[in-house]
């Protein structure tokens, strides 16, 4: 359980990208880092060493999702277009037949330089994990460069944080280099369209959710949230946290993995994100909400090590365990049959 905080702390991460920085720094910034995450498990930073910024891949963001649906759904996962091949990387649309609370639409891109033809042979599980991203035509989408380049990014600040906690968790600086090697990590770009009152059933309208209450399943995750805000996080107190937009800022916390490799050090704490207020006018609202977060994954095989008498998880093992619980992923009695019939005109 996380600790009785108010707000979220702020951590300056310019160290990262400071090539003078001196091992002080760079001490001082792994020491709280180590104290975030072992108190709130959430943090905002600040100064990462990124080349874009918020408006950027904001910017972007709307740009694929304004696409028209069917050229969205030439890249929908098997799921929702049997004829395709694709499984796991692609596009989701909603699902409202599934969770009223939880409509998003969603792309999700993985690792843009491995060799997955070669590393990975044909697999014999319902979704392959480590398959190749899809990208829609250049003509429509002339973004997909520096969708790659921001997943790069990403993975390489994740990779930086993921160094500096080697220490005070008393291992190797190099502990978690391997992690990295074939890594699974997501790059997923989320729009969850506006709301109309009359779209809100039951009397509790305050209490709707564009996400309910969870924690993530992996290692760490880094948040980029648009100025809608919503996000809380849950305190030891069972207190509900706002953690709104603060400008320049990413979100990063822990995940369950994480927390169990540190030995329950770590905290990976629930969240939820409250759905804004329906207006009265939301059919004009071209946009809703957007959200971009990534999530930092070790490879397939990679064996992590997790304090406890049960051993090392495999990855591959662990994260399809996970999917069960996943909305995209969910299944029952009717889902195939209502998602053809929502989509197959696409």
């Amino acid at each position: 359980m996380s600790t009785n905080f108010s707000s979220l702390p702020v951590v300056d991460v310019s160290a990262l990208g400071a090539s003078g920085a001196s091992t002080q720094d760079t001490t001082e910034l792994s020491q709280k880092l180590y104290d975030v995450f072992a108190t709130t498990g959430f943090a905002y930073l600040v100064n990462a060493p990124l080349s874009f910024n918020h408006d950027e891949v904001f910017d972007l963001t709307r740009e694929f999702f304004a696409l028209p649906q069917d050229r969205k759904m030439k890249l929908a996962k098997k799921s929702f277009r049997p004829g395709h091949y694709n499984t796991y990387r692609g596009y989701f649309p909603t699902q409202p037949h599934l969770t009223p609370d939880n409509l998003k639409e969603g792309f999700e891109i993985g690792n843009p330089t491995a060799d997955h033809g070669t590393r990975i042979p044909a697999s014999t599980q319902k979704i392959n994990i480590s398959e190749p991203n899809v990208w829609p035509d250049r003509q429509i989408f002339s973004k997909q460069e520096r969708l790659e380049e921001m997943y790069n990014e990403l993975q390489s600040l994740a990779s930086k944080l993921l160094s500096l906690l080697a220490v005070p968790l008393g291992k190797e600086t190099d502990f978690f280099d391997s992690w990295l090697d074939d890594s699974l990590s997501t790059l997923r770009l989320l729009h969850y369209p506006p709301v109309t009152q009359t779209a809100l059933p039951g009397p509790d309208e305050a209490a709707r959710l564009s996400c309910s209450p969870h924690t993530d399943s992996g290692i760490l995750t880094l948040l980029h949230q648009d100025t809608t805000g919503g996000l809380e996080v849950l305190n030891a107190a069972g207190e509900w946290i706002a953690a709104p937009y603060i400008p320049g800022s990413i979100v990063v916390n822990i995940g369950d993995l994480m927390a169990r490799v540190s030995g329950s050090r770590f905290k990976a704490t629930m969240h939820r994100v409250r759905a804004p207020p329906p207006k009265p006018d939301a059919a004009n609202d071209r946009f809703g909400r957007f959200s971009i977060p990534f999530f930092f994954e070790p490879g397939e095989a990679c064996s992590v090590p997790v304090e406890g008498d049960e051993g090392p998880v495999v990855y591959g093992e662990y994260v399809r365990t996970k999917m069960a619980t996943f909305v995209e992923f969910q299944e029952d009695s009717g889902y195939d049959t209502a998602i053809r019939r929502i989509y197959e005109p696409y």
